[in-house]
């Protein structure tokens, strides 16, 4: 999990669901065990403004440590291990995967930690949650950072091919270097060598007696996936009040021009886009990921 800097605080999601969230930077001085909810509400004492980071599908809130200790010399940085995701529960029914138990888990998160109003940094599916919360609870997010997402509709064949995809995963790999290859080289889906990537899905992936397999259940994966891609969200968008940045990898999933159509139907949209990065902006390239997010956070002042 994150490493040593990183100290974790349960929270209660939606329908009772329990939630790890990972605070980074200096736990408070309260001369008690840290991983309570009283401490998180008592390292908001500081004073210092929070932002919540929220991985995409299939990603655990450890993707987000280089970005989060970053933010911690100014900010409380917590990053939050979704439902099915991570050290969070994994419920096994189907219906506690749609947009409103995401949405509704964030919701909470931000409340028991007295986050809130914070910045949201979200990467892909966590984007969506990010922007669908902005625009249901605009007093709980001051800002916000969508990281290679899209509005648009995906339908019935994206979502085939990801079930395919997962299909040929050849779980389980007798070897973490074997996922590090995998996902890195042999992959049908990538296109080249991509060392990154092999290293985000090894961080998924845990021992079990037979090999590694993912920290995840695929079916759940896709079960979370197919309550947003039938459907377009630029309305909500339009629904979002606060600033909001949109950052695109030049080889990502998001296109420059659908990344531009977003930021003119955000009441208050900026753009950003990441050069020499895929659809892994903040893990593929994070020196150039903070570069592109750190003038906008500077525009939102420390209030």
């Amino acid at each position: 999990m994150p490493g040593p800097m990183a100290r974790r605080i349960d929270v209660t999601g939606a329908g009772g669901v329990r939630l790890a969230a990972w605070e980074f930077g200096d736990p408070p001085k309260t001369g008690r065990t840290p991983d309570t909810r009283e401490e998180g509400l008592a390292s908001r004492a500081g004073g210092l403004p929070g932002v919540l980071l929220l991985h995409g599908l299939m990603g655990r809130a450890s993707h987000w440590a280089p970005t989060a200790r970053w933010l911690s010399a100014r900010h409380r940085a917590v990053a939050l291990d979704q439902r099915g995701h991570g050290r969070s529960d994994k419920p096994p029914q189907a219906a506690a995967y749609t947009r409103e138990a995401y949405v509704g888990d964030v919701e909470a998160a931000l409340e028991q930690l007295g986050l809130g109003p914070a910045v949201l940094i979200g990467h892909a599916m966590g984007a969506l949650t990010a922007w669908q919360l902005a625009a249901k609870r605009p007093d709980l997010v001051r800002g916000l950072i969508i990281c290679d997402m899209r509005a648009s509709a995906l339908g019935a064949a994206s979502q085939h091919t990801w079930t395919e995809w997962f299909r040929a995963w050849p779980v389980p790999f007798a070897t973490l270097a074997d996922v590090r290859k995998w996902f890195g080289e042999d992959d049908p889906w990538v296109e080249r060598p991509n060392p990154a990537r092999g290293e985000f899905y090894a961080e998924v992936m845990a021992e079990a007696p037979d090999g590694w397999r993912p920290v995840f259940e695929p079916e759940q994966m896709l079960r979370s996936r197919e309550t947003w891609v039938y459907d377009a969200h630029w309305e909500e968008l339009t629904q979002v009040r606060c600033p909001t940045l949109v950052v695109r990898g030049l080889d990502g999933e998001l296109g420059r021009a659908e990344a531009q159509e977003m930021v003119r139907v955000l009441p208050h949209g900026q753009y950003a886009e990441v050069a020499d990065a895929g659809h892994l902006v903040h893990y593929d390239q994070p020196e150039a990921w903070r570069a592109a997010i750190e003038p906008f956070l500077s525009t939102l002042g420390e209030a």
